[in-house]
């Protein structure tokens, strides 16, 4: 079982360049109540470091590049975030972790709900202990 849940996004091009278009409901299983993007991240750094109980996202790099860490419990991935035409969809209770930014990635997140404390687990042994539970 992997925990890589990969959603290819609808492309359109022709000679003047490509687009993306997501559409809640049809390209992605959630309806999108809350979008933000991560940039600039500085060489070395890492971000992410926790599971949501019940959120829903998708995570695009829609520039650049970064490596995505997954986690539930019992199974840890890697996978390389490298194209804006694909995404992972992420749900349930999923550790994250983002690591090797690119100098100019832009990492796109798409999320179910609005943002909420509450939907967080952000301790590694408290995690655990929910996936054992």
């Amino acid at each position: 079982m992997s925990l890589i849940n990969w959603i290819d996004l609808p492309t359109r091009g022709d000679d003047r360049g490509s687009l993306v278009a997501i559409e809640a409901q049809d390209s992605i299983p959630f309806a999108v109540n809350r979008v933000y993007y991560i940039f600039g991240t500085q060489a070395g750094v890492s971000r992410g470091f926790h599971a949501h109980l019940a959120l829903k996202q998708l995570a695009v790099c829609v520039a650049g590049r970064c490596r995505m860490k997954l986690d539930n419990g019992h199974i840890r991935e890697d996978v390389w975030l490298d194209s804006p035409e694909k995404g992972i969809f992420i749900e349930g209770l999923i550790w994250r972790e983002m690591h090797d930014f690119s100098p100019d990635c832009v990492l796109l997140v798409l999320a179910s709900e609005h943002y909420d404390e509450a939907d967080y687990v952000r301790d590694y042994a408290d995690f655990k202990s929910r996936t054992r539970a």
